[in-house]
């Protein structure tokens, strides 16, 4: 992580395939969401609504354990308390922690969720150096390719990338897949998806043909979820615009996006550090994410039997 200030903690539970990623701007970040999947899991992100008042935000939570997992936000509440961090209302301050969740329950068998403890612990443990990547915090137990249920799994994950404008702004992205849909590399090349018989199948192509499949075709059981971290100087509307232009770049990796059982949600957290034209850090944005999103899943390893795309192009989980 290249922004000053900015720290990343993951809990992970690999035995049970779930965890949990926090981020901790510095105070005085700006926050904003644009949600675009049909089957959200959030907490308080209407906090970060452009029209909202509150312009700051404490910390923000990602995590595994669907609806369940949002209580974990309480853990990094009480972490944040602790540290002195959060608005000020004159008789405490209140720490502004917004939180969404992909739902990993399908790996995890309902057996283990993230809990206050566990954020509290990726808060404890939350840094300003290297990302780690993949099967870890919210992505541990994430999946990708859901059109033909479990058998046709691949493995999702975390992924992280981040680019420097010619002004040393920065614009970095954290992507938690676990998407209904394909993830498609630069060339619209399936990578991580939907399998049978030997090859991707490409969900919207095969679902144009088939009659569905999938038991809960009709739930909401898959996310994608992204954050956008950048020291440029944005209002709050224009950091609602950037997280909008981030929700691109999730389009551009995944196939299909934004559908009405997938519970995209796009994040942007601008510390206000540097100078930078808000409609150029929209555009990098879009690239920045989708290469965050091919990344999660590349640097996924399997669990629970569910392998990664790799291995099912290498034959290994026929």
């Amino acid at each position: 992580m290249s922004i000053a200030g900015v720290r990343i903690g993951h809990f992970t539970e690999s035995d049970a395939g779930t965890g949990c990623t926090v981020v901790i701007p510095p105070p005085g970040s700006i926050g904003a969401v644009d949600v675009r999947g049909g089957g959200p899991s959030t907490r308080e992100i209407e906090l970060m609504q452009p029209l909202a008042g509150e312009r700051e935000v404490t910390a923000l939570l990602l995590t595994g354990g669907s609806a369940f997992g949002l209580a974990a936000a309480a853990g990094v509440m009480e972490w944040c308390e602790r540290e002195g961090i959060g608005l000020d209302v004159g008789t405490a301050r209140v720490p502004i922690v917004p939180a969404a969740a992909i739902f990993d329950l399908g790996v995890t068998g309902n057996a283990r969720r993230p809990g206050p403890g566990d954020a509290y612990l990726a808060c404890e443990e939350a840094s300003g150096g290297t990302v780690e990547t993949g099967s870890v915090g919210a992505g541990t137990g994430a999946t990708t390719g859901k059109v033909l249920g479990q058998k046709g799994w691949c493995k999702g994950g975390l992924g992280y990338a981040e680019e420097t404008l010619y002004n040393g702004a920065t614009i970095a992205a954290l992507a938690v897949v676990n998407c209904f849909g394909d993830v498609v590399d630069d060339d619209g090349a399936i990578i991580s998806g939907a399998w049978d018989e030997g090859g991707f199948i490409g969900t919207s192509r095969w679902a144009a043909r088939n009659a569905p499949v999938h038991h809960r075709l009709s739930d909401s059981e898959h996310t994608t979820l992204i954050c956008v971290i950048t020291d440029a100087r944005l209002s709050k509307i224009e950091a609602g615009q950037v997280a909008r232009a981030a929700n691109a770049g999730l389009c551009q990796a995944v196939q299909p996006a934004n559908t009405s059982i997938d519970g995209d949600v796009s994040f942007c957290i601008a510390t206000g550090e540097r100078d930078a034209n808000p409609a150029v850090v929209g555009l990098v944005a879009s690239a920045v994410v989708a290469k965050a999103v091919r990344q999660g899943v590349t640097g996924a390893t399997p669990l629970r039997g569910v392998p990664t795309g790799a291995e099912r192009r290498l034959g290994q989980a026929e």
